[in-house]
């Protein structure tokens, strides 16, 4: 369970968040989004030297943005955990099969990523969009809130593993949410440094997008190994190889 291998999975969590921000469906529109919820030009944001009020104006939105969506992702948190906790109420039974569910979830995400195959159900693309957005942070928030929204072939299978996990490994409402805070993390710590250093990203993102096919492949990988280490429940037995490897 979680508490065994809390270190692990919470390390899971922000990597998969960095993952989602660096997935085909994220980052190529990472430009598009500053602009539009900061109100700044493109021309403005590719400025070596911005000046210290559009860095503020563009920190400040740019946490508006990863607050609106934190919040969306922080209460499906609570809910798996929620579930997770009432099953528990049952039978413990259970509630290991609903781990190895999860698990067997995960592994088809995996799947899924990696284009082996594709699960029509994950192709969906239901996003919400905000076509006017108020001039204002809680414009901003908004526009995350429908950003967090939107199920995309990209971010939706591995927010789902992510879900998947916080269900099945976590007898705690607060650890689910707090996996789920780590994930928002992840996804919202390297939005805002694109926004704050926007030329160096930009120069990042020319040299980086020719290697996103491969990075999918990897992201797919990583999550079929994680799918079979949650459903033959393997997570605390990592944790302690890992405290035995690296005792620090």
């Amino acid at each position: 369970m979680l508490t065994d291998s809390g270190d692990v999975t919470f390390w899971i969590a922000f990597s998969a968040g960095l993952l989602s921000f660096f997935s085909p469906c994220v980052l190529p529109l990472i430009p598009s989004f500053i602009t539009y919820i900061t109100g700044i030009s493109f021309g403005e944001l590719k400025q070596d030297h911005p000046t210290a009020q559009m860095r503020w104006r563009v920190a400040s939105h740019c946490l508006a943005f990863v607050a609106g969506f934190s919040t969306v992702f922080v209460l499906l948190g609570a809910l798996a955990g929620l579930v997770s906790a009432s099953m528990q109420h049952l039978v413990e039974e259970g509630l290991l099969w609903i781990q190895r569910g999860g698990g067997l979830l995960v592994f088809l995400f995996g799947i899924h990523m990696t284009g082996l195959f594709h699960f029509g159900v994950l192709l969906g693309d239901k996003r919400v969009t905000v076509r006017n957005k108020p001039s204002s942070y809680f414009g901003s928030f908004l526009v995350g809130l429908a950003f967090a929204a939107g199920w995309t072939p990209c971010i939706g299978p591995i927010l789902g593993a992510i879900l998947a996990m916080a269900a099945g490994t976590s007898n705690d409402t607060r650890q689910a949410i707090a996996l789920l805070a780590v994930y928002s993390a992840g996804l919202g710590i390297p939005f805002l440094l694109a926004g704050l250093l926007f030329h160096s990203f930009l120069n990042f993102f020319n040299r980086f997008r020719k290697h996103i096919r491969l990075l999918e492949i990897t992201t797919g990988a990583l999550m079929m190994a994680v799918g079979v280490l949650l459903f033959f429940n393997l997570f605390g037995d990592l944790s302690a190889w890992l405290y035995s490897v690296l005792p620090l």
